[in-house]
């Protein structure tokens, strides 16, 4: 009898000591839950915004420090490049968020036909409805890709929607006020150039160039919201920080830059075409601005000044950094070299026909 209640009193102190532990895991389970839960409520997205705000403030409490000429000049570049491209670039990704929660698949693949050849100059007049900065471009572009676009198609789609979207357009024409051909000009010599490389693409563009994306699709169970906030954060946060790169370059490049080289390379033709076409990599203007730069640029011939205009939409600093985020670096430097000499012999060449 007292073997027995020996052998009781074990197993009850065993049971108490297995609910103890069932009862500590459980705790530390919903500890995790909750931090889990105030991680999605407070997250990284949440965070950049946070840093932004700082960010400004602090820039209006010390807007009386005087530091460096150089140092403030890369400063307000850098600034005016980030603050003009953000907007861009956030209606560049809520389109994209859009497309890959709301777009089902069979649609994207009825509206472009199967042959690159067919597709790729669709796709470049398309870009003539989308108003949207060069920014933007790039994770649209992805995210066309990612739902079963054909890269040519949606490379064409990526060079043409920021240089002849009707923004642009109109900003070339307030621009050179009474010259409606420049404004022609630059509708026809970017368009041949997106369609030009497009097809280019489709011809020698290897898929291996395109780095493998670490993005994912949404699951079948995902909700159309809940996979829109989580594509928004995760492209909005990839592209924008390669657009802080991007923009720290251009400033850099830009103070570097001496002026004096640039006047006295204006009255050679050749020269002054190609100096115009690195000044466009080198400046990152967006391409709603970069008309007013190219019609303050008086010192350089007509063609040139297209140079810069299409040129800039296509291949600047910012957009390479950010077509190494997107797409890997393999693709951005063989694609924006490619696209520099396309997009420099198509404005020669309507520059010589239409200025």
């Amino acid at each position: 009898m007292a073997r027995e209640s020996v052998i009781e009193a074990v197993q009850t102190d065993q049971t108490d000591q297995t609910d103890l532990t069932a009862r500590t895991e459980s705790a530390a389970t919903g500890v995790r839950a909750g931090r889990s839960r105030f991680g999605s409520n407070f997250g990284s997205l949440e965070l950049l915004v946070v840093g932004m705000v700082v960010l400004l403030v602090t820039r209006q409490l010390v807007a009386g420090w005087v530091g460096p000429p150089w140092l403030e000049a890369w400063a307000a570049v850098f600034v005016a490049i980030c603050v003009q491209a953000l907007p861009f670039l956030l209606f560049g990704v809520v389109l994209s968020a859009c497309i890959a929660a709301f777009v089902p698949t069979s649609l994207l693949e009825r509206a472009l036909p199967r042959n690159p050849v067919l597709a790729v100059p669709i796709a470049g007049v398309a870009g003539v409805v989308l108003p949207g900065c060069e920014c933007a471009s790039v994770p649209v572009a992805d995210r066309l890709i990612a739902r079963g676009v054909a890269p040519a198609a949606a490379l064409a789609f990526l060079l043409s929607s920021p240089a002849i979207n009707p923004v642009v357009l109109v900003a070339t024409s307030v621009a050179f006020r009474g010259q409606p051909e420049m404004v022609l000009a630059r509708l026809v010599a970017s368009l041949a150039t997106a369609v030009v490389m497009g097809l280019l693409w489709a011809r020698f563009g290897r898929p291996e160039w395109l780095r493998p994306r670490s993005r994912r699709e949404p699951s079948a169970g995902t909700g159309g919201w809940a996979s829109f906030r989580a594509t928004l954060e995760h492209d909005f946060l990839h592209a924008g920080g390669f657009l802080v790169i991007g923009g720290m370059t251009a400033a850099t490049l830009n103070v570097a830059v001496p002026r004096g080289l640039l006047s006295s390379l204006a009255g050679l033709p050749g020269i002054s075409v190609l100096m115009l076409g690195l000044l466009a990599v080198l400046l990152a203007v967006c391409s709603e601005a970069d008309a007013f730069v190219a019609a303050g640029l008086s010192g350089f011939s007509p063609t040139a000044r297209l140079a810069f205009m299409v040129v800039g939409p296509m291949v600047d600093v910012k957009l390479i950094a950010l077509q190494a985020g997107t797409f890997g670096r393999a693709f951005a430097w063989r694609f924006s070299g490619a696209t520099f000499v396309v997009a420099l012999l198509s404005s020669g060449l309507v520059g010589w026909w239409l200025l």
